[in-house]
């Protein structure tokens, strides 16, 4: 990382909302409540998130297991560094190099949970994974190049795309795992391919529009 100051650049629909509540949830924080008991609590959500699409294969009430997962996912994750910043006890690159640490972890298991569950092929959320990661990559060639740490893409962001994820769940018990394309194929089998396809179409947009920007700031020398 650079020495200098880091812009965030966060435009996601939810940040405002979700900073005063964040906020107000540090506030109430007992004093031994740390980042790291967070960031593990975090860690914690991801795991029951992948245990309930894996259980879900004995049945779909087993995914309400996923939906309380993504809940505690967002406590920890979100919540960790806020309040590293609330109390003004910020690591930076320690946190930065735990906090992207565990979000690549924690992001693999929830999409290979997706795909080793009866409504979507491993595959097609591979497609997914390699699309998010693509953009993570993204994000952190940005600190290193602009010092920018771009936190949403297209106002959407992770507190956006748990959302998203939340909903196609609560889909997945209403509709079943029943195939619609090539007798194989599922909804969310299209759903979840779209969304990997749209990922990656961002990453190849946004690296186009950042070598354009370096271009320029950074013209050939000439000698």
């Amino acid at each position: 990382m650079n020495a200098g100051p880091i812009d965030r650049i966060q435009e996601n629909l939810l940040a405002r909302a979700e900073r005063q509540l964040l906020n107000r949830l540090c506030a109430c924080m007992p004093r031994w409540m740390v980042p790291d008991i967070l960031t593990a609590i975090g860690m914690f959500g991801a795991f029951v998130i992948f245990s309930g699409y894996i259980l879900s294969n004995l049945g779909d009430g087993w995914l309400w297991i996923s939906i309380a997962g993504y809940f505690i996912h967002w406590f920890g994750d979100s919540m960790d560094g806020s309040l590293a910043r609330y109390r003004k006890i910020e690591r930076p690159r320690y946190g930065y190099f735990l906090d992207h640490s565990c979000d690549g972890l924690a992001t693999t298991l929830v999409v290979v949970g997706i795909g080793l569950s009866r409504y979507v092929q491993l595959e097609v959320a591979l497609v997914a994974l390699a699309g998010y990661l693509l953009l993570s990559i993204h994000a952190f060639l940005l600190v290193r190049v602009l010092d920018e740490m771009k936190l949403s893409y297209a106002y959407a962001g992770p507190t956006e795309l748990r959302v998203l994820l939340i909903v196609l769940t609560l889909a997945m018990i209403a509709a079943g795992s029943q195939p619609i394309l090539l007798g194989i194929l599922t909804w969310f089998d299209l759903i979840v391919g779209a969304i990997g396809a749209l990922l990656i179409a961002f990453f190849v947009i946004q690296t186009l529009k950042t070598a354009k920007r370096l271009a320029i700031e950074e013209p050939p020398r000439r000698n």
